[in-house]
């Protein structure tokens, strides 16, 4: 059974380039084995991932993501069981939401700024789409 998970997260501390190109590296590495997918956008704080695949794998990716000590304020945005995967051209896509233009975010939210903890988990999941329709996921890899 494949499931969608959406969450998002604020960065204990302002994240140095290498470190976020190290965990995607390292996302990418492990999601390949495991049968995941899925994106993480970034800003200087805040990161929002799908992660898609079988529904242990994901959950488990999950719990391990939770206790890791550079996130705080981790939610879960939405959680679905899916019967395709909408992610699934890239073991681990990335947005760099700095780049974005913010008329598309301002299109989602309140204000011209990326918070996904003030909309809803079905605005964030059409941002993404967006952002994947404007060609602004970079890094497929499968």
């Amino acid at each position: 059974m494949l499931v969608r998970l959406l969450y998002a997260s604020r960065a204990k501390a302002p994240l140095a380039i290498t470190t976020t190109d190290a965990i995607l590296d390292k996302s990418r590495n492990n999601n390949r084995t495991n049968g995941i997918t899925g994106i993480l956008c970034y800003s200087d704080d805040l990161f929002i991932q799908v992660l898609e695949g079988g529904r242990d794998p994901v959950c488990q990716l999950f719990n391990t993501i939770v206790r890791d000590d550079r996130h705080v304020n981790v939610r879960i945005l939405s959680f679905e069981e899916i019967s395709e995967r909408r992610f699934g051209a890239w073991t681990m896509g990335q947005v760099n939401m700095t780049k974005v233009n913010p008329s598309v975010l301002l299109k989602y939210s309140e204000k011209q700024e990326l918070n996904p903890f003030a909309c809803s988990g079905h605005a964030t999941m059409a941002l993404l789409d967006e952002l994947i329709a404007t060609a602004s996921v970079v890094s497929r890899s499968s």
